[in-house]
């Protein structure tokens, strides 16, 4: 069996780095990472938990529920809000692949921006859910 998490993650990174919606607002290269670095610019999207089951279909399928997270000190929410809307956008449906992985299905199924009680950041937290299949 493949490595439906890697692949998937890999596929969806090149994916949304590849927008210009996306690259207008976390930069160009895009600022996408699963640990952000010392020193990370803002705003900036991380991709954190990550949970797969199997399905049982044919294709040794895998369901996905990925945690993103954008990070922003804009001074309010709305830089984090439109990057949340930007990412939405971009998985709706999309067409991921990579390491002989493809996505049946992807879509953001839950969004949450809020600011913390220092009011210093915004932050959005999407779930996505993705099903995958190998693809040959």
């Amino acid at each position: 069996m493949r490595d439906h998490e890697g692949a998937l993650i890999k596929a969806m990174i090149a994916h949304l780095a590849a927008d210009d919606g996306i690259k207008s607002r976390l930069g160009d290269p895009a600022r996408i990472w699963d640990q952000p670095p010392t020193g990370a610019v803002f705003p900036h999207l991380i991709l954190g938990r990550s949970e797969s089951r199997p399905v049982a279909a044919d294709g040794g399928g895998m369901e996905h529920v990925l945690t993103l997270t954008c990070a922003s000190t804009f001074g309010g929410a709305e830089e984090a809000r439109a990057v949340a809307a930007a990412v939405r956008a971009r998985l709706q449906e999309a067409d991921l692949s990579a390491d002989g992985v493809r996505t049946v299905s992807v879509r953001v199924t839950f969004t949450d921006v809020f600011r913390p009680g220092d009011f210093k950041r915004a932050f959005a937290v999407m779930r996505v859910r993705a099903v995958t299949e190998e693809s040959g």
